[in-house]
């Protein structure tokens, strides 16, 4: 049996394992990869929010990194939450030097509104971390948080994409995720675009949505798609999870990573 594509997350831990590292090796079993991952910092969270989070040392984390690429080899890395500037830079030293496509998912703020990421590693992200992407996947919130940027409407979604790009990164996914109307997202090097549009479902439970996309998009990066086909690919399976997102807890539940396992059922 030969091995499937492999895929790494360097991610935090998320405890109620909606979002994070959980999400991540979720979303690529529910793809066909073979997921590994380089913790970042452990989270106490649940569907109400997080309660704490711990950073590990960079030592940590880069062993780990190259424990993973160094014997088993990667066809994707996908980085989430790095948490302060010398895991930032860090972590973009080690995709820098490694042969394979990286999603960056440059996480700032968690879907309850608490801060995942130091005010200090902002410079970090946009200097060391988006010019090392071959496609960066920040939210509207995200996008404020790093180019003051903000977006209101759709049509200033091109405004916002090209503010990113400024930073390095090939491609740049801008999730219109928080605007009205359906789920609008703009995908461009600053030459070609594609516009992914999908029904808004009425469903609360979207924990792990950034997370799950920037999972999905390395899967088929991994798998030799191009990188708007592995967008499409992506953002296919996301609407599906999210529609069949489920409560957790007293707040905010997950999307649904298994739900292509569950549909008929």
């Amino acid at each position: 049996m030969s091995a499937p594509p492999r895929v790494l997350t360097v991610a935090g831990s998320d405890s109620g394992g909606g979002a994070g590292i959980q999400a991540d090796l979720k979303t690529m079993l529910a793809l066909g990869v073979h997921g590994m991952s380089v913790i970042t910092a452990v989270t106490a969270q649940n569907s109400l929010g997080v309660q704490g989070a711990w950073e590990l040392p960079v030592a940590a984390v880069r062993a780990q990194y190259r424990s993973v690429v160094d014997d088993i080899g990667v066809q994707a890395v996908k980085t989430g939450m790095l948490a302060s500037a010398e895991l930032v830079e860090a972590v973009a030293e080690l995709i820098g030097d490694t042969a394979a496509p990286a999603v960056v998912d440059p996480v700032g703020i968690s879907k309850h509104g608490d801060s995942l990421l130091a005010a200090s590693a902002l410079d970090s992200v946009r200097t060391k971390l988006l010019p090392a992407a071959t496609v960066a996947t920040p939210n509207l919130d995200e996008v404020a948080q790093l180019t003051g940027v903000r977006v209101e409407s759709e049509e200033q979604l091109r405004g916002a994409a090209a503010a990113v790009l400024a930073y390095g990164p090939k491609w740049v996914l801008i999730k219109g995720g928080h605007l009205s109307g359906d789920a609008v997202d703009l995908l461009t090097d600053g030459s070609e675009e594609h516009w992914l549009r999908a029904p808004r479902h009425d469903n609360r439970h979207t924990h792990g949505t950034g997370c799950t996309l920037a999972s999905a998009i390395a899967c088929g990066l991994a798998k030799g798609q191009s990188v708007p086909e592995a967008v499409a690919m992506a953002k296919e399976y996301v609407t599906g999870a999210i529609a069949a997102g489920f409560a957790l807890g007293g707040g905010i539940g997950p999307v649904d990573h298994g739900w292509r396992f569950r549909v008929g059922t």
